[in-house]
């Protein structure tokens, strides 16, 4: 059972939901790291001028091979992967369901917020520059999902702000912003 008084910890709103630690209020991001949904693609899809076409695959479609790997990746979890979840499952993030190490089209994403249609991704020091993860996001961002990047440290020492973050985007306080590489979303990128 989690202590409420360690720092970090969730608290409790009047409506039973967890918070994340520290009073209610909005965030105050300079530049937000998250990446809007797939705005783009839609207007692709329309036909509006000078827009791309986007050709994408059925998410939805079965895929044992990569339901193998997601139940290998849940079992076989980092120490961040493990921390943020504690924060995230059962809806104890403000009422959001988020679901961990999700196959998504033909990649898994670490937490999703269907709903929402939010991508959380945790990297590690190995995916600095990583042009794999580049092609990941801009997928994600052409199927209508926002993705936010987090390093594990942040995870580890800032966990608290990375609730707000998350809890800002979800809740549309966040926008792309150039200088802040590590939210994505697919309306700001064109």
């Amino acid at each position: 059972m989690m202590d409420s008084t360690a720092p970090g910890a969730p608290s409790s709103d009047p409506s039973g939901h967890l918070l994340p630690a520290g009073e209610k209020g909005t965030v105050n991001v300079a530049a937000p790291p998250f990446s809007p949904r797939g705005e783009g693609a839609r207007r692709a899809d329309e036909g509006a001028p000078g827009a791309t076409k986007i050709i994408k695959q059925d998410i939805r479609k079965h895929r044992p091979a990569k339901t193998a790997q997601a139940r290998n990746l849940r079992q076989t979890e980092t120490e961040e992967e493990y921390r943020l979840w504690s924060d995230l499952r059962a809806r104890r993030l403000n009422g959001y369901k988020f679901a961990r190490q999700v196959p998504l089209g033909p990649f898994i994403v670490d937490f999703l917020c269907r709903e929402e249609r939010l991508v959380v991704e945790i990297d590690g020091f190995q995916h600095a520059d990583c042009v794999t993860d580049q092609r990941r996001t801009e997928w994600l961002n052409a199927n209508g999902y926002s993705v936010l990047r987090f390093w594990n440290q942040e995870i580890s020492r800032e966990r608290r702000s990375v609730l707000e973050t998350i809890l800002a985007a979800i809740e549309g306080r966040l926008e792309f912003s150039t200088e802040l590489p590590s939210f994505y979303s697919p309306a700001e990128q064109r």
